[in-house]
């Protein structure tokens, strides 16, 4: 199955100084991607406050590799991966309309359980029950 991915054009107010886009830019437009990855699975925010659980950032990291200006249109993937434990990862490529790959994002994260304040056990099996279309995250 291919990755998951969303599109989304660079704004002016993105830019620092220099004229490309600002470092924090970039970690919002990996939240975008993972946060429509999983409400596309059927793994809302508004799902999952309904059942009592969120989905927490427990790591991120961002390699820059290539410039993105005003008015670069991106493809965002969303690739969820699933071990042994109570964290994940999503990773993350974003690319330019010419192939050029800008930036790499990995995240480790985990299912936060509201009530308890405790990362759930296998999030994947949490995930599974929730999703109304698992196999979205691979599942």
């Amino acid at each position: 199955m291919a990755p998951f991915s969303v599109r989304v054009g660079v704004r002016s107010y993105e830019l620092d100084m220099n004229g490309h886009v600002n470092h924090a830019v970039y970690h919002q437009f990996g939240e975008h991607a993972r946060s429509s990855h999983l409400a596309a699975a059927g793994c809302s925010f508004g799902r999952m406050v309904e059942l009592g659980l969120g989905i927490v950032l427990l790591e991120t990291r961002v390699r820059f590799l290539r410039e993105l200006r005003q008015g670069d249109e991106v493809e965002i993937d969303s690739r969820v991966g699933f071990g042994a434990g109570r964290a994940f990862t999503i990773d993350s490529t974003v690319r330019r309309d010419d192939g050029v790959v800008a930036a790499e994002i990995s995240c480790v994260m985990g299912v936060l359980d509201q009530g308890t304040r405790r990362l759930v056990h296998a999030p994947a099996d949490r995930l599974r029950e929730i999703a109304t279309a698992p196999e979205v995250l691979g599942l």
